[in-house]
């Protein structure tokens, strides 16, 4: 079976990867989904919910809950069509005493039934995930557990909120070439006081805390990146010494990998301008990333360049034949019969878009 990861929501620094050059590359940050609201029918502890976004009637809550239950019994019956073949994502850890361990991945799994939303109701997917909490996880995790999912459910109904209130500052910070950071920051800030109304403080660093770790490093990237009075090589030294200053572990691990490779796509295309050798290319890439991706990268490039020589080769016989030949039906077969000879089945897809690359650049 193939694992499915649902798409969560767009963290506020997916603008920041679109104009800071330097982190792209970050892929961490993830696009918007809209919940619609719905009560904490089984909350294990309601003080830790803002009351007046949660409130309900505790007897329509519980005959909801009772009638839609009654649909499953694991929560994996008659799955919607995108989740079909697909293993669970997430998990759901609990301690000696059977209270719940909140984790990242307990947020991934509530992630994995929501992706459906769309292609079933709210309800519907409301009564799965309580019946594959119950049906998986013992008391009193197992009430806890819903109760958080209740939480965060309300939590995703808030958010576009207060991405609605800075969206277009955004959008004109990015038209105009640079982030407005102190905007940003207050973003960042309505959306911390939004968590703190939701969950407690266990719950939010177990949800949120890898990802804000990201978000931070991504901004302080920005800031460097915007900073006039800064030569490049201060920039890069910056850069390095904000890293070097991270907590050990597998974030600061991670970012210096991703680190490493936003300077060797950017020093590869140095490079390449200025005719450096595939020998001085694989001497850089491998100081960056090792010897084994040095040498998967020189084999790329290898490939490409076998590539772009057939394709110039095609475009030229190419060429001749349209120029040649007055039956165009005729011209065509013999560029399809020569597209056949020169590449790939897989090739002759990306030649319409290489054509397109070469005739830009």
């Amino acid at each position: 079976m193939s694992n499915k990861r649902p798409l969560p929501l767009v963290p506020i620094i997916i603008i920041i990867a679109i104009i800071a050059a330097v982190i792209a590359i970050i892929m961490w940050f993830k696009p918007a989904q809209e919940i619609e609201t719905r009560s904490a029918e089984t909350a294990l502890d309601n003080s830790t919910v803002n009351a007046q976004n949660l409130s309900t009637d505790n007897s329509e809550s519980q005959t909801a809950t009772t009638v839609a239950n009654t649909k499953f019994t694991t929560g994996l019956e008659r799955l919607p069509r995108s989740l079909q073949g697909t293993d669970v994502d997430g998990e759901i850890i609990i301690d000696e005493n059977k209270q719940l361990v909140v984790t990242e991945g307990l947020r991934r799994l509530f992630d994995y039934f929501l992706s459906a939303l769309g292609e079933e109701d709210e309800a519907t997917i409301y009564a799965r995930v309580e019946s594959y909490i119950r049906s998986h996880t013992p008391e009193p995790a197992a009430s806890q557990a819903v109760a958080i999912f209740n939480q965060y459910a309300a939590y995703l109904k808030a958010i576009p909120a207060i991405e609605d209130r800075y969206g277009n500052l955004q959008l004109q910070a990015t038209r105009s070439g640079e982030l407005d950071l102190n905007a940003v920051t207050q973003q960042k800030q309505d959306v911390a006081n939004l968590r703190q109304q939701f969950f407690d403080r266990e719950t939010i660093d177990a949800f949120f805390g890898l990802e804000d770790d990201y978000d931070d490093y991504s901004m302080e990237m920005v800031r460097i990146n915007q900073n006039e009075q800064l030569t490049e090589a201060q920039k890069e030294a910056a850069r390095q010494d904000y890293i070097s200053r991270l907590p050990e572990g597998a974030t600061k691990d991670n970012i210096e990998q991703q680190a490493n490779l936003g300077r060797l796509m950017e020093r590869t295309e140095q490079m390449k301008a200025q005719g450096a050798s595939p020998e001085a290319l694989y001497n850089m890439r491998r100081e960056l990333v090792g010897e084994a991706a040095a040498a998967r990268l020189a084999q790329v490039d290898s490939q490409d360049a076998n590539f772009d020589q057939r394709f110039r080769q095609y475009q030229a016989q190419k060429q001749r034949l349209l120029s040649q030949k007055t039956d165009r039906a005729q011209a065509n077969a013999q560029i399809n019969q020569l597209e056949q000879q020169l590449f790939s089945e897989t090739e002759r897809k990306r030649l319409t878009g290489y054509a397109a690359i070469q005739q830009n650049q």
